[in-house]
C-alpha cells in the first residue's frame, strides 16, 4: 500500500512538472494549471490502480496457478462502482500441486490462493472429488477418510472441477 501512495505522489509531482515545463515555452498558460494537472495524474493513477488490479494479479501469476474465480464488487462510498464493478478478489488454484489417494479415487487435495485487494494472500487447502464433483475443506479426519468430510456440491461445469480434473 505505502508503494502505491508513493507512486501516486510520483505520478502528480511529474505531472506538475511537465505542467511546469510546458508552462515555460507556452507563457500565456494560468498558474492553476500546475496543481490541478498534478492532482488529476493522482487521480487518474489512483483509478488505474484501482481498476487493473484484478488483470495484473491474474497476469503476474506464476506456472501452475490457474484463475477459477474472480470477484467484483461495488460499494456505496465508491457509487461508480454500481456502473463499473471493481474486481477485488481473484481465487486461483494450483494445479501443478495436486495430490492423490489411492484409498480415495477421484478425490484431489488442492492448494486454493485467495488474493485479495489490500489483504495478504491466504492458501486454502480443499478436497476435490472429480466423480461427485464437489469440494470440501481439509481437515484431519478428512484426510484420513474423504467419506468424513462436509462435501459441498459445485456442478460438472464448475472452473474448480474443470481446472482440477481436466
Amino acid at each position: 500500500m505505502i508503494m502505491e501512495l508513493m507512486a501516486t505522489f510520483c505520478a502528480g509531482i511529474g505531472m506538475a512538472g511537465a505542467t511546469l515545463l510546458l508552462g515555460l515555452v507556452w507563457k500565456s498558460m494560468p498558474r492553476w494549471l500546475i496543481p490541478a494537472a498534478g492532482g488529476l495524474a493522482m487521480i487518474g493513477f489512483t483509478i488505474w490502480s484501482e481498476y487493473s488490479w484484478g488483470g495484473r494479479t491474474i497476469d503476474g501469476l506464476p506456472e501452475g496457478l490457474q484463475t477459477v474465480e474472480t470477484r467484483a464488487d461495488t460499494y456505496p462510498w465508491k457509487p461508480w462502482t454500481y456502473a463499473f464493478p471493481q474486481t477485488t478478489r481473484v481465487l486461483a488454484v494450483d494445479t501443478s500441486s495436486v495430490q492423490t489417494n489411492a484409498e480415495a479415487p477421484g478425490v484431489m487435495l488442492v492448494d486454493l490462493y485467495l488474493f485479495a485487494r489490500w489483504r495478504a494472500t491466504a492458501t486454502i487447502p480443499q478436497l476435490i472429488d472429480c466423480t461427485g464433483h464437489a469440494r470440501a475443506d481439509v481437515s484431519d479426519a478428512a484426510l484420513g477418510d474423504p467419506q468424513t468430510a462436509a462435501w459441498h456440491e459445485l456442478g460438472a461445469a464448475d472452473p474448480l472441477i474443470t481446472a482440477v480434473c481436466a
